[in-house]
């Protein structure tokens, strides 16, 4: 079972509300960890500054850093109870992702917890934002903060593919699963699972007139159920907590986690990146901007970071 001694809370320096360090200070409270708030920083007129000498500049950008590290420890302040240690990190850096990376290499990080908005469609093909870069390359889990309360008494859904034959899938299916049996004991929920199915192809009805589409589609439902509860056994989870319905799984897992209202999701992602990754997308991803609530993004065990110094 994964231990969180240690979070790193990504501050987001353009939001009133800091989400991600108001969801690591609960989840401390609850472990014991310690917080580390994490802000990278950077603007590139520092850097045109040509008839500044490279002492000058520096000391401009720590002007900058040290302005923002203040605005930080006023933001902290109010929220330290003394129960807690919080501390400070503010980096400058061009590109975000990369410095959240490297100090979750280099210090032993536990999990990353940041905060998340809608992105928009066309430019996150385009210009693929931080959430995204953290989701394919990080190699611990990272935690995107929605406005979604944590209840006591709350639902957590893991969204397993259980009728997958592939060795590092079905590892992660058990991952995820634990994940969600150790949320519900901090969060005293509820953990459910969720597994979708894909629906008859329209091609081969079309092409094959012998093809008998509902006995393959109740084929692969039985397959995927008998596969679900054959997970399920291996967990205290209640068989009524098993959801195993037709669909994309950007569509069902939403769908579910709205129908029971669920806190958080834990979803498994392979890390998959470059074009592949700016046309099909994860599907982590696609579920992301349709969650009301947080989303808990896990890699298989042997993920290595590919962002290195």
């Amino acid at each position: 079972m994964a231990r969180f001694n240690k979070i790193l809370a990504v501050i987001d320096p353009a939001a009133l509300e800091q989400k991600s360090l108001q969801r690591a200070i609960l989840l401390a409270h609850k472990t014991g960890a310690s917080i580390t708030a994490f802000l990278t920083i950077y603007d590139f007129s520092y850097e045109l500054t040509t008839m500044l000498s490279v002492d000058e500049r520096e000391t401009m950008r720590q002007a900058v850093v040290d302005d923002r590290t203040d605005w930080l420890e006023s933001i902290i302040q109010p929220l330290c109870d003394g129960a807690i240690s919080i501390d400070i990190k503010v980096v400058w850096h061009n590109r975000p992702f990369e410095s959240i990376l490297f100090e979750v290499v280099e210090n032993n990080y536990d999990i990353i917890v940041k905060g998340t908005k809608q992105h928009d469609t066309l430019k996150s093909v385009i210009f693929t934002p931080t959430d995204w870069h953290l989701l394919r390359k990080s190699p611990v889990p990272v935690l995107l903060v929605k406005d979604h309360d944590w209840p006591e008494d709350g639902n957590i859904i893991a969204a397993v593919d259980a009728g997958t034959e592939d060795d590092e899938h079905q590892n992660l299916n058990v991952k995820m699963t634990h994940m969600a049996l150790k949320f519900s004991e901090l969060l005293n929920g509820h953990v459910h699972l969720v597994n979708s199915y894909p629906g008859t192809p329209v091609n081969i009805a079309i092409e094959i007139p012998e093809f008998d589409p509902v006995s393959y589609t109740e084929a692969v439902k039985k397959h995927h159920t008998d596969s679900m509860h054959a997970h399920a056994k291996q967990f205290p989870i209640d068989v009524n907590h098993l959801y195993i319905r037709e669909g994309l799984p950007e569509n069902v897992i939403p769908d579910v986690a709205n129908e029971i209202d669920a806190e958080l999701v834990i979803i498994g992602t392979v890390g998959r990146t470059g074009i592949t990754a700016a046309l099909i997308g994860n599907t982590a991803e696609h579920v992301i901007d349709k969650l009301d609530c947080d989303v808990l993004a896990l890699k298989p065990d042997g993920f290595e970071c590919p962002i290195k110094r």
